[in-house]
Parts: C-alpha cells; structure tokens; sequence
C-alpha cells in the first residue's frame, strides 16, 4: 500500500484583532500527533492515535506539534512573540503519521471516521490536513480519501489542505487538496530557496490545475521558515521553538484564519467561511495556478469594508 508522506510568523496581533482570538472553536489536526508543550497547555481537547492507539498524547516526528502551535500556540514561552494565529481556539490532535511523517491511506480515514464520530462532543468546527501525495489518476485508494474528505465538508466542517511541495510543475497539487470542495493552501513565499531533508529548493508549492481541470490552490499563505513549537522541547538541550518551511505551515495559518472568522461570527457556514477567505485574499498578480485568488489577508477577512 502506497505510502503518504508529510508536505512538510504569523502571530495574533491584539491590537489588530481585538478580543477576536479564535475562542469559540475546536480544529481537528490529522498530522503526527502533539507533544506536551508550554504553548499548549490546556488546548489539547482530545488525542487520538490511529497506528499504536496510545491513549498518552505524543509526536515522534514534531511536524503535528509545530502545525498545532500555528494554529493555537499561546506563545507563553516567547512573551507572545510566537503565539498561534488563532491563540484563544483548541485542538484535537490525530495522529495519522509515523515517526518518519509517513503514513497509510487507511490510518488517514480512520483518522476522518473518528473526527466526524466526535465533532459534536469535540465541537470541532475546522479540519487541518498538512499531509499530501501525489494523485494517481484511477487510484481507488486515493477515490476513497477524497470521498471522505469531501464528506466532512458536506458534513459542515472547514477543511484545510495543503498543496504539497512537489511544484513547480503543473498537476503537482496533492490529494486530498485537489477536492473541488476543501479549501487548499500553498505558499506565498516559495521563491526563497528552502532546505527539506537536506536538499534546497524553491518554487515547491503544488501547482494546478488538478487531472479534473480544477484550479487550485484556493489561495497562498507563508510557508518559508515558519517558527512554532517545537514537539522535542521535553528534551534535554531542545529549543521551544523550530523552524519548519512548506505548505503544511501555509495550511495552519489559514485554518488559524477560519478560526478567527468563526470566532466573530460562529454561525457562519463552512461555504461562507471559504467564500470569505478567497473575497478577501490579496491578488500577488501570478497565475491562478499557482496563487488561487492571492495571498491570505486576515484583516480584510474579519473586516471586509476595509
């Protein structure tokens, strides 16, 4: 069974933002899991391990941990500097991924089938995917993943994806982000060159179209040497915080972004949410392809007179 491997600062300003903080919601991360953190004390809803089913929460890899600090870290340990874009929202945390930041298609639906049984007791409102493969044209594996991504869409939630980092090539999008629903993320900044496992490189952010002549992503968010938790930092000698870079950290500043959007107006349909975030993006004057409508633009987002 093919393998799906992790896509692998934006901070809060209170004086922008006011009391809106992202309080009055719940994002399901599906990533590696969730360290205990000093910048997430008292978030982590719930944790669910779907390859060892450990009842303790952990990340073996770190990637989940960062992805999560993005979106809810309260920057404690920075003096606020590095407090998640959405520091007043709270996590539950999936672990979908291994050690490595690999994992099965089916560790990810199991992942999906435990969010959508406890969205109500977990009052999950947005779904985190920062997890990519490249699809594969009449993969049935992959048609199942994508059905039941789109059925947590259809079940109300916000589903946010990554683009994956296989650009600059065309159809390079990953599933499940090429769903004509979920709202799909790349990067804003992939032009710097970057080091992903030892290798540099730039221009990374998945392209569109998708094989179904969709374009994606939906919009583009910083991705380049984001600073977050660190999943380590109960080690001897680790640093509180990492830099990560790749489009699995332009999805959590979006799906930051929904939360500070839901926590002004928690009635707001998941179609309202995405509508919004594309209405209010930035035009970067690239192709769509490659920017969607443009670059995330939260205070346009929460104030759209402006």
């Amino acid at each position: 069974m093919r393998r799906v491997k992790e896509t692998v600062h934006y901070y809060c300003n209170d004086t922008l933002f006011g009391h809106i903080d992202g309080s009055k919601g719940t994002t399901a991360v599906l990533d590696t899991g969730v360290s205990r953190h000093p910048d997430l004390d008292g978030k982590i809803v719930a944790f669910g391990d779907m390859l060892h089913g450990k009842r303790q929460m952990y990340d073996d890899n770190s990637h989940g941990t960062h992805v999560s600090g993005i979106i809810a870290g309260s920057g404690r340990m920075s003096s606020g500097l590095y407090a998640g874009i959405a520091p007043g929202s709270r996590i539950v945390a999936v672990k979908v991924l291994d050690q490595k930041g690999e994992g099965k298609i089916r560790h990810l639906i199991e992942g999906i089938r435990v969010i959508l049984r406890n969205r109500e007791k977990w009052k999950i409102r947005i779904v985190n995917i920062s997890i990519g493969t490249l699809p594969h044209q009449g993969d049935e594996e992959e048609r199942e993943l994508l059905r039941w991504v789109d059925q947590m869409w259809d079940e109300g939630l916000v589903v946010v994806t990554a683009a994956g980092n296989f650009g600059p090539r065309k159809g390079s999008v990953t599933v499940p982000g090429i769903s004509r629903k979920v709202i799909t993320v790349g990067a804003s900044d992939d032009g710097v060159k970057i080091d992903r496992y030892g290798k540099a490189g730039t221009n990374y952010s998945g392209r569109g179209p998708t094989y179904e002549c969709v374009c994606k992503p939906d919009l583009v968010a910083p991705g380049s040497y984001i600073r977050s938790c660190n999943g380590f930092c109960q080690k001897r000698h680790q640093k509180m915080y990492a830099v990560k870079s790749g489009t699995s950290m332009s999805a959590p500043i979006v799906s930051g972004a929904a939360a500070l959007l839901l926590s002004k107006y928690p009635d707001m349909k998941n179609v309202e949410v995405k509508l919004r975030l594309l209405m209010s993006a930035d035009d970067m004057g690239k192709d769509a392809n490659i920017q969607g409508r443009g670059l995330l633009n939260i205070e346009k987002l929460l104030n759209p007179k402006l």
